[in-house]
């Protein structure tokens, strides 16, 4: 019996910068590893996402899962993203899920569900109907 193919579903953080760390680590890359160039590349790859999204509507972005091969380089670009972010992680020493988790928690206290439900931030002045509009003027 073959092993199932890991995905999101049945796989782990660990698991994932432990593939990133062996990949690095089999081609000497940790030397050019530095956070920063980490960082910038992270950078560059995020502008690279970006440019398949660019110049379409929001409609549209949302419709290139029904494109396959559009789908594949989306794919391809987030991946790029995530492996230079894991690969920062792994040079920093970051528990990537306690990051998440608190920023997670700093999120919920700065953005509460009562104040943005259906809204982008606090410019948006709209409130959506069935959910009370908050006059507070400190935002």
């Amino acid at each position: 019996m073959s092993e199932p193919v890991p995905n999101d579903e049945h796989s782990s953080v660990a698991f994932l910068r432990q593939e990133v760390r062996r990949f690095v680590d089999a081609r000497d890359w940790n030397r050019f590893h530095a956070p920063k160039n980490l960082a910038m590349a992270l950078a560059v790859e995020a502008a690279e996402l970006m440019e398949h999204f660019l110049w379409i509507s929001p409609e549209q972005s949302r419709r290139i899962c029904d494109d396959p091969e559009k789908l594949a380089q989306v794919c391809e670009e987030l991946a790029d993203v995530i492996c230079f972010a894991l690969a920062l992680a792994n040079q920093l020493g970051v528990d990537v899920t306690q990051a998440v988790l608190a920023k997670m928690e700093k999120n919920r206290q700065k953005y509460p569900v009562e104040q943005y439900r259906g809204r982008y931030g606090p410019e948006d002045r709209s409130a959506p109907e069935n959910s009370p509009s908050d006059s507070s003027s400190d935002r």
